[in-house]
């Protein structure tokens, strides 16, 4: 989206994280070392993944604040079962089945009972939170067991000098592209959230669109889930009660991908996580509190949000969809 002239907020954002980029490695010494870059990149490839996965969403005039919710109770549930002694590649189809079911549940309440995005996902991830802790395992930490170690390779491993989480980054960051760019359905996700009318009156269906970005939403969620097991051996449910998904709204919001729908892509994805990685690295570096740095972050999600609501101002079928 345009804010002054021909400079997108993209490019702005852009700039932004190369102006920090100088900022700290004239003040920070070994910010720009090959080490600490990788490690930049790696810490937030999570974060990036989960931002490619709300995007979609986004895109398609939607939200999912179940998001990180899903993610550590499948992964968890996940472990569990596989530790129980369920063969890891079940326990795999298991979990990323339930992922869908709730993704597609998720999508139902939104295309079909036309119960606003941001209240049922919002529902659903203190259900889920809750159905996982009574029923699905005992313990808020999952611990990867024996049987599910050849996962640590996707969290800690290295291929060519470069930790996997970024070619993982990487590869859901190109199907995603390649999703939007090329398939019908991608090109379908975009008009309904452009002009969700215009879209049915052309005959796009619009329902099981609605209902396709929050099973892909889910599905990306499930892999960053896995991701995040690996990278530190275990998933903490925990998370889900965090304000993590907040962390993946500022990264899409941030990159220009308006709320409104129907605009941006993956490519604003990856300039809000650059330009998050580089502020938390030098935060981190410099010691600064987590508190103050979660006040920074609230600082630049309120910033976003207002510039997008000027950018793209709400309409009735924004206000019809349940958009922030």
């Amino acid at each position: 989206m345009r804010i002054f002239g021909r400079v997108s907020q993209e490019q702005i954002v852009f700039g932004l994280a190369v102006l920090l980029c100088i900022g700290f490695a004239v003040s920070l010494p070994g910010f720009l070392t090959a080490s600490n870059v990788l490690n930049l990149v790696r810490s937030v490839s999570i974060l990036g993944i989960l931002g490619v996965a709300m995007g979609l969403v986004v895109i398609g005039r939607g939200i999912d604040l179940s998001l990180v919710a899903l993610m550590a109770v499948s992964v968890a549930w996940m472990l569990n079962l596989v530790g129980s002694g369920m063969p890891l590649p079940q326990a795999l189809a298991v979990g990323l089945a339930f992922s869908l079911l709730v993704g597609a549940v998720n999508g139902w309440f939104v295309a079909y009972a036309e119960v606003p995005a941001i209240f049922a996902t919002l529902a659903m991830g203190t259900l889920i939170y809750g159905f996982g802790r009574y029923f699905l395992f005992a313990l808020d930490v999952a611990y990867i067991p024996d049987a599910a170690k050849p996962l640590l390779w996707l969290g800690q491993g290295t291929l060519l000098g470069v930790p996997v989480p970024i070619y993982v980054f990487a590869a859901v960051c190109i199907a995603g592209y390649l999703f939007l760019r090329y398939a019908r359905s991608g090109r379908y996700l975009r008009a309904v959230g452009d002009n969700l009318a215009a879209a049915r009156i052309t005959g796009v269906p619009v329902r099981p669109i609605i209902v396709l970005q929050y099973l892909l939403s889910s599905m990306i969620g499930f892999l960053a889930g896995i991701v995040t097991a690996a990278s530190v051996a275990s998933m903490n449910t925990r998370l889900a009660l965090s304000t993590y998904v907040y962390d993946v709204i500022l990264v899409v919001v941030l990159g220009g991908i308006g709320l409104s729908g129907g605009k941006g892509g993956i490519r604003n994805v990856v300039v809000g996580t650059l330009l998050i990685g580089v502020l938390l690295n030098g935060m981190t570096i410099m010691d600064i509190q987590y508190t103050v740095q979660n006040v920074i972050k609230g600082v630049l999600l309120l910033t976003a949000i207002v510039i997008d609501t000027i950018v793209n101002p709400r309409d009735e079928q924004t206000a019809q969809q349940g958009d922030i």
